[in-house]
């Protein structure tokens, strides 16, 4: 739908602008013959003015009256834009959404990270942090390529469960040679609002505020 509507402003900015292109050339060419007119009129009986300058008064009206509608074309287009920005970003809610980041928010018992491996991992470390830049929590586990999950129940190693809050996380990849692998590190979690108080739309993700450009991949939540 959003593609029909910018095709379609985009089909009458077009129609609009070889309008203008028209007009222009009629005027260069109303122009040059009444130059032509003046340079070869009698001076004993000059010609009369006035049905020239009243083709120039319409000359300008019309060339006003599109100035006009190419500005309300560009509105309509805006507010279009606008909307179906707004309208994708309300989907959202409810859903689980990954994000190029390594800070998570822990709430209803965990907390999650998608990590993308381009080879197998030997061992890696996963290394979870508060808010303050403590470490809260260490563990190693193995992974096969491609796209993999972790999650953390907020378990601390005196065995109470951490507060609600953001984390970030840091993973650590090793091949069975002992070689560092490339980790990509996406945030996931839902979706709990949007907020359009700024110039995009920002996803709510408990106390997280997540750009909808960000947003790498959605999944429904069964």
């Amino acid at each position: 739908m959003a593609v029909d509507s910018v095709s379609g402003t985009t089909k009458s900015t077009s129609s609009l602008t070889g309008t203008r292109q028209g007009i222009a050339d009629n005027f260069d060419t109303f122009l040059s013959i009444l130059t032509t007119q003046l340079k070869n009129q009698n001076p004993l009986d000059p010609m009369d003015t006035n049905q020239f300058t009243q083709q120039l008064v319409q000359f300008t009206s019309v060339e006003q009256q599109l100035k006009t509608n190419e500005f309300l074309e560009a509105l309509l287009a805006l507010n279009e834009s606008t909307y179906n920005v707004n309208s994708q970003a309300v989907s959202f809610i409810g859903k689980e959404v990954s994000v190029d980041t390594a800070a998570a928010e822990f709430k209803n018992g965990e907390a999650s990270w998608r990590y993308a491996l381009d080879k197998n991992a030997q061992e890696i470390t996963f290394t979870v942090k508060n808010a303050a830049g403590s470490v809260v929590h260490t563990s190693k586990a193995t992974a096969l390529a491609g796209e993999n999950r972790f999650v953390w129940d907020g378990k601390l190693a005196d065995g109470t469960t951490t507060p609600a809050g953001s984390y970030s996380i840091s993973i650590a990849a090793a091949d069975v040679a002992g070689k560092p692998i490339t980790v990509t590190t996406r945030m996931t979690g839902i979706v709990d609002g949007v907020d359009f108080s700024r110039a995009e739309p920002f996803l709510i993700i408990g106390n997280a505020r997540i750009g909808l450009s960000s947003v790498t991949s959605v999944r429904s939540v069964n």
